[in-house]
């Protein structure tokens, strides 16, 4: 503060008005009625505490500066804080997708060999269904020959006997039958 007062002094010291010619102290010398001017100019800023309202001013402006910069400190972290959450939501999201992708390609897996074991169940179920109508149509090939060839046997032993055979023998053996029978229904 000394410094600038100084400075001032010297200022004044070196202003045209020490350089005008005749008395300084006049009011007709324009370079005193300007200093006293700027004097009283001075005084009334100071009477009426101007650079206090001018500190005042600028101290509340700092300060609605500072409040100004607390909420953007303030916006910042919430804004940081809601970028954590939802970078920790993703991941949780990218997860659960992670194991949902992991969980279909598992069931798709367990699915296949499921389908698979079926296909091979139904296989071997339309593999014994066909032999068993192979063996059934088998049997029944064979029994169809035995038939047949029964029927000839039978055919042919009835020629032999026919031929063989005379009546007394054929009345022998009719009443023989009837016997069987009879005792056979009794």
């Amino acid at each position: 503060m000394r410094n600038i007062l100084a400075l001032i002094l010297t200022a004044g010291a070196a202003s045209p008005a020490f350089a005008a010619s005749g008395p300084f102290f006049s009011l007709g010398n324009t370079d005193f009625v300007v200093t006293i001017a700027f004097i009283v100019f001075v005084a009334v800023l100071f009477y009426f505490k101007v650079p206090g309202m001018i500190g005042g001013a600028l101290d509340n402006r700092a300060q609605g500066i500072q409040a100004e910069l607390d909420e953007a400190r303030e916006l910042r972290e919430e804004a940081q804080t809601l970028l954590a959450s939802y970078e920790r939501k993703q991941r949780e999201v990218q997860a659960q997708a992670d194991a949902i992708v992991a969980a279909a390609k598992e069931d798709a897996v367990l699915a296949a060999e499921q389908a698979k074991k079926d296909l091979e169940t139904s296989i071997a179920r339309r593999l014994a269904a066909a032999q068993d109508q192979i063996a059934s149509a088998e049997a029944s090939a064979i029994k169809e020959v035995r038939d047949q060839a029964i029927a000839v046997a039978v055919a042919a032993a009835g020629e032999i006997l026919a031929k063989q055979m005379t009546a007394a023998q054929a009345n022998k053996l009719i009443d023989a039958a009837i016997a069987d029978v009879d005792a056979k229904l009794h």
